[in-house]
């Protein structure tokens, strides 16, 4: 049979056909028509599933998840947003798992139907409901004040000795596999108060409840000292520079004179020129504050070359800027570093600084994390700007706290973004943003703050471990048998 000439060779035909093999098991009809009626195959194929059986089938002490805590969900929230000056600062779901909460939209609080509800306390419990289900957090400091989305259930334990064992049960392997088979929804998954709610929780002795107890009181105490000190740094600084005051609004348009498009960088774009952005390089002049490009206060600003990232379970912790800048991830990757050329030059010492260099400007774009002993351990993102500091020249915490700033470092680091559907900063333009320096001293002083936030935020991650790492254990003693009455 003849063959119509094709622009590429053709495909070799299939001599056998491979099929799916789906995974299955029979039930009886009694267990579909029971409880909460699933009838999706999912929910009884998922490991979650074979450890709800396993929990409920063991003779100790156990009770229900809502018999030890109210789970509800705030009404669906349906804001009007408004300017900065007249709302009140609103955070969704994933923000609030971000290690610096930052609002994006502020809302009119006396437009909004049961506004009181989507308000929460330090230490409340929050479990994410939709999207990625089952994650969960302490509310803290920075969450304090702001209107928090109903895609977060809110947990509150009953009496106050289960606070603690609650918060490890929800953030145990077992209990994460569990709410996961109960989520339901094709497109983007949900769980609801009630099957958060029928989950099976064993009871520790009072002891252990103590002991989850302290491990939650001592987490919230240094998230919120953290947050205590990142903001003292940042004020110093903000004392420091003075109140900038825009030239311009940047939404109404603004002018710029012809000979600034035509520096040595020839930036066209009008985000770079931003009123922001140039007022407060106006205050540094009318402070007389010295400023230094970044180049010139470092040892070296460089990224790296992409990669094949291949996952396995043999690998080696694997961090993102996503991943980097949030609270409690969940199901952290694994990578083969014999993929990479040079696997050692992607790893990082404590003392670097770390800068996401794609995404949105009102994201994570921009965002830096000071480096810690524990980050040393991981293998990091090439979509990361490395940065060390000269600590003959600065001190580190302050440049960090300088970078970091929302008001005075943010905007000079993010109007360099280029790009229009996904921005990318350069490490020549990173190299160059100014730095402004304060006497010696009072630099010193910022950055002791500065390094003291990180170090309490390093803290609070290792106590998140302990406490999810000791409540699986005592999840699995449980299905062990191992515990008594």
């Amino acid at each position: 049979m003849a063959i119509r000439a094709r622009l590429s060779a053709p495909r070799p035909e299939r001599q056998k056909q491979t099929w799916h093999e789906p995974s299955w098991l029979t039930l009886p009809a009694s267990v579909l028509f029971g409880r909460e009626r699933r009838m999706e195959a999912a929910t009884y194929l998922s490991g979650g599933y074979g450890i709800h059986l396993a929990l409920e089938a063991q003779v100790g002490s156990r009770a229900r998840l809502d018999d030890l805590a109210r789970i509800w969900q705030p009404s669906r929230l349906k804001g009007i947003q408004v300017s900065r000056e007249y709302g009140r600062p609103f955070l969704a779901a994933t923000q609030v798992f971000d290690s610096r909460p930052t609002p994006r939209k502020y809302l009119a609080l006396d437009k909004t139907r049961d506004a009181e509800q989507l308000f929460v306390n330090a230490g409340q419990l929050l479990v994410t409901r939709s999207g990625t289900v089952g994650r969960c957090i302490l509310a803290y400091a920075p969450h304090e004040g702001a209107v928090i989305s109903d895609d977060l259930l809110r947990v509150d334990p009953l009496e106050k000795k289960y606070a603690g064992w609650v918060y490890g049960y929800l953030r145990s392997d077992q209990a994460l596999a569990m709410m996961t088979s109960a989520q339901y929804g094709h497109v983007i998954k949900h769980l609801e108060p009630a099957h958060l709610g029928s989950l099976p929780v064993p009871l520790p002795d009072p002891a252990i409840l103590s002991e989850f107890d302290e491990l939650r009181n001592r987490i919230i105490q240094a998230r919120n000292k953290a947050w205590e000190s990142q903001r003292e740094a940042e004020d110093l600084l903000s004392n420091a520079v003075g109140k900038v005051r825009a030239t311009a609004d940047a939404e109404l348009g603004f002018s710029v004179a012809a000979s600034e498009l035509f520096k040595r960088r020839r930036r066209l774009e009008a985000s770079f020129h931003t009123p922001a952005a140039t007022s407060i390089l106006g205050q540094f002049t009318k402070r007389k504050l010295k400023s230094q490009p970044l180049s010139e206060v470092s040892e070296a600003v460089w990224w790296l070359t992409r990669f094949k990232r291949v996952f396995g379970d043999g690998g080696e912790p694997y961090l993102s800027a996503d991943e980097l800048f949030s609270i409690n991830t969940m199901g952290l990757k694994r990578v083969l570093v014999e993929q990479a050329d040079n696997p050692d030059d992607y790893r990082v010492k404590a003392g670097w600084i770390v800068m996401a260099c794609s995404g949105q400007t009102y994201g994570l774009n921009g965002s830096v994390a000071l480096m810690t002993e524990e980050h040393e351990q991981a293998f990091f993102s090439h979509d990361l700007v490395r940065i060390i500091p000269d600590k003959r020249v600065i001190d580190p915490g302050y440049l960090f706290t300088v970078l970091g700033h929302p008001d005075l470092g943010r905007p000079l680091v993010i109007r360099n973004a280029y790009g229009t559907s996904i921005p990318h900063l350069d490490p020549s333009d990173v190299a160059d943003i100014p730095i402004v320096r304060l006497e010696r001293e009072l630099e010193v002083e910022i950055g002791r703050k500065m390094i003291n936030s990180v170090k309490k935020r390093a803290e609070a991650s290792d106590l998140e471990r302990q406490l999810a790492s000791r409540a699986t254990h005592e999840i699995n003693s449980f299905l062990a048998g191992a515990r008594s009455d």
